[in-house]
Protein backbone atom coordinates (compact mmCIF):
# COMPACT_ATOMS: atom_id res chain seq x y z
CA UNK A 1 0.00 0.00 0.00
CA UNK A 2 2.98 2.31 0.88
CA UNK A 3 4.75 1.56 -2.21
CA UNK A 4 1.21 2.28 -4.56
CA UNK A 5 1.50 5.74 -2.60
CA UNK A 6 4.62 6.36 -3.39
CA UNK A 7 5.03 5.20 -7.04
CA UNK A 8 1.92 7.60 -7.80
CA UNK A 9 2.56 10.88 -5.47
CA UNK A 10 0.08 12.88 -7.52
CA UNK A 11 -2.88 10.65 -6.77
CA UNK A 12 -1.17 10.47 -2.97
CA UNK A 13 -1.43 14.34 -2.91
CA UNK A 14 -4.90 14.52 -4.25
CA UNK A 15 -6.35 11.72 -1.95
CA UNK A 16 -4.56 13.13 1.01
CA UNK A 17 -5.87 16.72 0.29
CA UNK A 18 -9.49 15.03 0.20
CA UNK A 19 -9.27 13.46 3.47
CA UNK A 20 -7.91 16.73 4.86
CA UNK A 21 -11.33 17.98 3.54
CA UNK A 22 -13.15 15.54 5.31
CA UNK A 23 -11.76 16.11 8.50
CA UNK A 24 -11.66 19.58 8.93
CA UNK A 25 -15.68 19.23 7.94
CA UNK A 26 -16.62 17.07 10.70
CA UNK A 27 -15.10 20.25 12.62
CA UNK A 28 -17.14 23.20 11.85
CA UNK A 29 -16.55 26.67 13.42
CA UNK A 30 -20.52 28.11 14.67
CA UNK A 31 -19.95 32.09 14.04
CA UNK A 32 -21.47 33.96 17.00
CA UNK A 33 -24.21 35.27 15.14
CA UNK A 34 -25.33 31.86 13.83
CA UNK A 35 -27.42 29.46 15.18
CA UNK A 36 -27.09 25.82 13.05
CA UNK A 37 -29.35 22.51 12.86
CA UNK A 38 -27.60 19.19 12.29
CA UNK A 39 -29.40 17.01 9.86
CA UNK A 40 -28.65 13.70 9.29
CA UNK A 41 -30.19 12.04 6.08
CA UNK A 42 -32.78 14.71 6.42
CA UNK A 43 -34.08 14.06 9.73
CA UNK A 44 -32.44 17.14 12.24
CA UNK A 45 -30.59 15.42 15.46
CA UNK A 46 -29.36 18.08 17.64
CA UNK A 47 -29.05 22.46 17.27
CA UNK A 48 -25.74 24.14 17.81
CA UNK A 49 -25.39 27.35 19.40
CA UNK A 50 -29.51 28.07 19.88
CA UNK A 51 -30.99 31.65 20.37
CA UNK A 52 -32.00 31.90 23.78
CA UNK A 53 -34.02 34.97 25.07
CA UNK A 54 -31.94 37.08 27.29
CA UNK A 55 -28.46 35.57 26.44
CA UNK A 56 -26.33 37.66 24.74
CA UNK A 57 -24.80 36.72 21.04
CA UNK A 58 -21.45 36.00 21.41
CA UNK A 59 -21.72 33.50 24.61
CA UNK A 60 -21.53 29.75 25.43
CA UNK A 61 -22.12 28.14 21.71
CA UNK A 62 -20.62 29.36 19.78
CA UNK A 63 -17.22 28.30 18.10
CA UNK A 64 -15.55 24.81 17.25
CA UNK A 65 -18.25 21.86 16.89
CA UNK A 66 -18.36 18.39 15.34
CA UNK A 67 -20.34 16.57 13.02
CA UNK A 68 -20.52 13.18 11.32
CA UNK A 69 -18.75 13.47 7.32
CA UNK A 70 -21.15 14.71 4.46
CA UNK A 71 -23.33 13.01 3.56
CA UNK A 72 -24.09 11.42 6.46
CA UNK A 73 -24.44 14.91 8.29
CA UNK A 74 -24.80 18.34 7.03
CA UNK A 75 -25.48 22.00 8.63
CA UNK A 76 -28.03 24.29 8.11
CA UNK A 77 -26.95 27.40 9.27
CA UNK A 78 -29.52 30.35 10.23
CA UNK A 79 -28.93 33.88 11.63
CA UNK A 80 -29.63 34.56 15.32
CA UNK A 81 -29.76 38.77 14.71
CA UNK A 82 -32.95 40.53 13.66
CA UNK A 83 -34.15 39.90 10.25
CA UNK A 84 -36.37 41.62 8.16
CA UNK A 85 -39.04 40.88 5.48
CA UNK A 86 -40.69 43.42 3.19
CA UNK A 87 -44.24 43.23 2.13
CA UNK A 88 -45.10 43.13 -1.34
CA UNK A 89 -46.97 46.86 -2.40
CA UNK A 90 -50.42 46.89 -2.75
CA UNK A 91 -54.09 48.50 -2.88
CA UNK A 92 -55.99 48.37 0.33
CA UNK A 93 -59.43 49.37 0.78
CA UNK A 94 -60.09 51.15 3.80
CA UNK A 95 -63.00 51.71 6.16
CA UNK A 96 -64.14 54.88 4.21
CA UNK A 97 -64.17 53.01 1.01
CA UNK A 98 -60.74 54.72 0.01
CA UNK A 99 -57.91 52.81 -1.98
CA UNK A 100 -54.65 53.18 -0.67
CA UNK A 101 -51.16 52.08 -1.62
CA UNK A 102 -49.12 50.05 1.36
CA UNK A 103 -45.57 49.80 1.89
CA UNK A 104 -44.62 48.08 4.84
CA UNK A 105 -41.98 45.47 6.14
CA UNK A 106 -41.46 43.22 9.41
CA UNK A 107 -38.76 42.65 11.73
CA UNK A 108 -38.18 39.33 13.05
CA UNK A 109 -36.14 36.86 14.86
CA UNK A 110 -35.76 32.96 14.62
CA UNK A 111 -36.13 31.84 18.25
CA UNK A 112 -36.95 28.30 17.78
CA UNK A 113 -34.58 26.43 14.59
CA UNK A 114 -35.85 23.05 14.91
CA UNK A 115 -39.57 24.67 13.97
CA UNK A 116 -38.66 26.82 11.47
CA UNK A 117 -36.32 24.42 9.77
CA UNK A 118 -39.30 21.49 10.09
CA UNK A 119 -41.46 24.16 8.82
CA UNK A 120 -39.67 26.26 6.29
CA UNK A 121 -36.34 24.38 5.93
CA UNK A 122 -34.18 27.60 5.46
CA UNK A 123 -34.56 31.37 5.68
CA UNK A 124 -34.84 32.09 2.19
CA UNK A 125 -38.04 30.17 1.93
CA UNK A 126 -39.54 31.26 5.46
CA UNK A 127 -39.08 34.98 4.08
CA UNK A 128 -41.35 34.20 1.14
CA UNK A 129 -43.99 32.25 3.59
CA UNK A 130 -43.87 35.09 6.04
CA UNK A 131 -44.48 37.85 3.26
CA UNK A 132 -47.93 36.95 2.01
CA UNK A 133 -49.01 36.55 5.77
CA UNK A 134 -48.00 40.25 6.63
CA UNK A 135 -49.79 41.12 3.48
CA UNK A 136 -53.01 39.66 4.56
CA UNK A 137 -52.73 40.92 8.59
CA UNK A 138 -51.98 44.57 7.13
CA UNK A 139 -54.67 44.22 4.82
CA UNK A 140 -57.11 42.92 7.05
CA UNK A 141 -56.48 45.66 9.74
CA UNK A 142 -56.71 48.74 7.51
CA UNK A 143 -59.52 47.29 5.89
CA UNK A 144 -61.26 48.00 9.48
CA UNK A 145 -59.67 51.88 10.00
CA UNK A 146 -60.84 55.17 8.20
CA UNK A 147 -58.13 56.42 6.00
CA UNK A 148 -57.44 59.44 8.75
CA UNK A 149 -56.52 57.55 11.42
CA UNK A 150 -53.03 56.26 9.33
CA UNK A 151 -52.77 60.38 9.89
CA UNK A 152 -53.14 60.36 13.40
CA UNK A 153 -51.25 58.86 16.60
CA UNK A 154 -53.65 55.89 16.50
CA UNK A 155 -51.57 54.38 13.80
CA UNK A 156 -49.20 53.59 16.08
CA UNK A 157 -51.83 51.14 17.71
CA UNK A 158 -52.56 49.77 14.26
CA UNK A 159 -49.53 48.48 13.81
CA UNK A 160 -49.41 46.82 17.55
CA UNK A 161 -52.56 45.24 16.37
CA UNK A 162 -50.93 44.09 13.18
CA UNK A 163 -47.54 42.61 15.34
CA UNK A 164 -49.58 40.70 17.77
CA UNK A 165 -51.80 39.28 14.72
CA UNK A 166 -48.59 38.42 12.69
CA UNK A 167 -47.18 36.86 15.89
CA UNK A 168 -49.50 34.58 16.24
CA UNK A 169 -49.25 33.06 13.21
CA UNK A 170 -45.64 33.44 12.91
CA UNK A 171 -44.77 31.48 16.23
CA UNK A 172 -46.04 28.24 13.93
CA UNK A 173 -42.54 28.97 12.10
CA UNK A 174 -40.58 29.41 15.13
CA UNK A 175 -40.35 32.74 14.84
CA UNK A 176 -41.08 35.95 17.01
CA UNK A 177 -42.53 39.25 15.60
CA UNK A 178 -40.26 42.27 17.04
CA UNK A 179 -42.02 45.13 15.16
CA UNK A 180 -44.24 46.05 12.02
CA UNK A 181 -43.72 49.47 10.35
CA UNK A 182 -45.41 50.80 7.36
CA UNK A 183 -43.32 52.72 5.29
CA UNK A 184 -45.67 54.63 3.00
CA UNK A 185 -49.48 54.62 2.88
CA UNK A 186 -50.47 56.93 -0.63
CA UNK A 187 -53.68 57.59 -2.63
CA UNK A 188 -53.26 55.94 -5.78
CA UNK A 189 -52.58 58.79 -8.33
CA UNK A 190 -55.90 59.84 -10.64
CA UNK A 191 -59.41 60.40 -9.69
CA UNK A 192 -59.24 58.55 -6.15
CA UNK A 193 -56.46 61.34 -5.36
CA UNK A 194 -58.05 63.86 -6.27
CA UNK A 195 -61.31 63.18 -5.00
CA UNK A 196 -59.41 62.60 -1.87
CA UNK A 197 -58.07 66.43 -2.32
CA UNK A 198 -61.41 67.29 -2.88
CA UNK A 199 -62.91 66.10 0.03
CA UNK A 200 -60.28 67.09 2.51
CA UNK A 201 -60.50 70.80 1.30
CA UNK A 202 -64.27 70.50 2.08
CA UNK A 203 -64.45 69.05 5.21
CA UNK A 204 -61.28 71.81 6.48
CA UNK A 205 -63.54 74.97 4.88
CA UNK A 206 -66.43 73.63 6.57
CA UNK A 207 -64.59 73.58 10.18
CA UNK A 208 -63.14 77.15 9.51
CA UNK A 209 -66.71 78.94 8.70
CA UNK A 210 -68.00 76.94 11.72
CA UNK A 211 -65.16 78.09 13.94
CA UNK A 212 -65.30 81.61 12.42
CA UNK A 213 -69.27 81.23 13.78
CA UNK A 214 -68.62 80.57 16.84
CA UNK A 215 -65.83 83.15 17.26
CA UNK A 216 -68.48 85.20 16.17
CA UNK A 217 -71.31 84.09 18.49
CA UNK A 218 -68.49 84.54 21.38
CA UNK A 219 -67.81 88.14 20.14
CA UNK A 220 -71.54 89.42 20.00
CA UNK A 221 -72.17 87.77 23.37
CA UNK A 222 -68.93 89.63 24.72
CA UNK A 223 -70.19 92.95 23.10
CA UNK A 224 -73.18 92.59 24.05
CA UNK A 225 -71.71 92.42 27.83
CA UNK A 226 -69.78 95.15 27.90
CA UNK A 227 -71.83 97.53 26.72
CA UNK A 228 -74.58 95.93 29.47
CA UNK A 229 -72.02 96.61 32.29
CA UNK A 230 -71.37 100.43 30.01
CA UNK A 231 -74.73 101.66 30.62
CA UNK A 232 -75.26 99.70 34.12
CA UNK A 233 -72.04 101.72 35.28
CA UNK A 234 -73.98 105.02 33.24
CA UNK A 235 -76.82 104.49 34.61
CA UNK A 236 -74.91 104.36 38.89
CA UNK A 237 -73.17 107.62 37.87
CA UNK A 238 -75.54 109.73 35.81
CA UNK A 239 -78.47 108.57 38.76
CA UNK A 240 -75.76 110.47 42.06
CA UNK A 241 -75.02 113.52 39.93
CA UNK A 242 -77.90 114.98 37.19
CA UNK A 243 -76.88 117.74 36.76
CA UNK A 244 -73.39 116.44 35.02
CA UNK A 245 -75.94 113.90 32.64
CA UNK A 246 -77.21 116.94 31.53
CA UNK A 247 -73.41 118.56 30.80
CA UNK A 248 -72.23 115.06 29.50
CA UNK A 249 -75.40 114.31 27.40
CA UNK A 250 -75.29 118.27 25.69
CA UNK A 251 -71.28 117.84 24.96
CA UNK A 252 -72.02 114.54 23.07
CA UNK A 253 -74.98 116.52 21.11
CA UNK A 254 -72.18 119.63 20.72
CA UNK A 255 -69.66 117.13 19.09
CA UNK A 256 -71.67 115.14 16.48
CA UNK A 257 -73.34 118.61 15.37
CA UNK A 258 -70.33 121.13 15.05
CA UNK A 259 -67.34 118.51 14.43
CA UNK A 260 -68.99 115.30 14.12
CA UNK A 261 -67.59 111.61 14.85
CA UNK A 262 -66.72 108.49 12.70
CA UNK A 263 -70.19 107.34 12.71
CA UNK A 264 -71.65 110.47 12.00
CA UNK A 265 -70.42 113.57 10.12
CA UNK A 266 -71.56 116.34 8.21
CA UNK A 267 -71.70 115.51 4.92
CA UNK A 268 -70.83 119.62 4.21
CA UNK A 269 -69.73 122.59 6.58
CA UNK A 270 -72.94 124.01 8.26
CA UNK A 271 -73.60 127.06 9.68
CA UNK A 272 -76.27 127.21 12.73
CA UNK A 273 -77.72 130.80 13.68
CA UNK A 274 -78.96 130.79 17.18
CA UNK A 275 -79.83 133.36 19.96
CA UNK A 276 -77.21 133.12 22.74
CA UNK A 277 -80.16 132.55 24.97
CA UNK A 278 -81.20 130.01 23.34
CA UNK A 279 -81.65 126.59 25.63
CA UNK A 280 -79.43 124.16 23.07
CA UNK A 281 -76.50 126.79 24.44
CA UNK A 282 -76.80 127.17 27.64
CA UNK A 283 -74.12 124.87 28.63
CA UNK A 284 -71.80 127.45 27.02
CA UNK A 285 -72.89 130.21 29.55
CA UNK A 286 -71.16 127.79 31.95
CA UNK A 287 -74.47 127.22 34.11
CA UNK A 288 -77.74 126.03 33.77
CA UNK A 289 -80.93 128.28 32.92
Amino acid sequence: MIRFFRERPILSGVIGLFLLLVLLGCFPIVPETKQAVVVRFGKPVRILNRYQAGRPIGTAGAGISWRLPYPFEEIVWIDKRILDVDMAPQQVLSSDQRWLQVDAYARYRIVDPLLMYIRARDEKQLAEQLRPILGSEVRNELGNRPFAALLSPERQGIMDTVRNSLNRIASQYGVKIIDVRIKKTDLPDGAPLQAAYESMRTARQQEARSIRAQGMKQAQIIQAQADADAAKTYAASFGKDPEFYDFYRAMQSYRTTFVGDSDSKPAAPTTVILSPNDDYLKQFAGHSR
